[in-house]
């Protein structure tokens, strides 16, 4: 199964507890909690291009599985990491959260984020 594909976010767990442990800021985390992201996912072969777009807030990734690359976090901040596959799940690590994105159908992507025991999973539905 390919990831490639346009998925909006159907449902979301622990965000709020989760963005303040990241540092995000409180008017953000207010903001933020009730948009429905927009996830857009290029694969070809090992490379992904990844552009979520929240609001006006708009996020790029690209990488190339097994190679360390220059991804940003969620604040804004840049990170080296190595994404690796497994299966049907996309794994990796920014700083301290350890990332997971599986591919549970054709249509569902689920993201689970965790930070020490602090979880924040979301579920995106496929749109295109």
């Amino acid at each position: 199964m390919s990831f490639s594909g346009k998925f909006q976010l159907e449902s979301q767990e622990g965000f709020v507890e989760f963005m303040k442990a990241v540092g995000l800021p409180d008017d953000l985390i207010e903001k933020g909690k009730d948009i429905k992201s927009v996830s857009e996912i290029q694969q070809n072969g090992d490379h992904f291009n990844v552009t979520v777009t929240t609001g006006t807030k708009v996020m790029t990734n690209k990488f190339t599985l097994g190679q360390e690359s220059e991804l940003e976090t969620l604040t804004g901040g840049k990170v080296k990491a190595v994404v690796t596959k497994d299966g049907n799940k996309l794994k990796v690590t920014l700083d301290k959260v350890s990332s997971v994105t599986e591919l549970v159908d054709a249509d569902t992507i689920v993201n689970t984020l965790t930070l020490g025991n602090i979880i924040y999973k979301r579920v995106s539905k496929r749109v295109a």
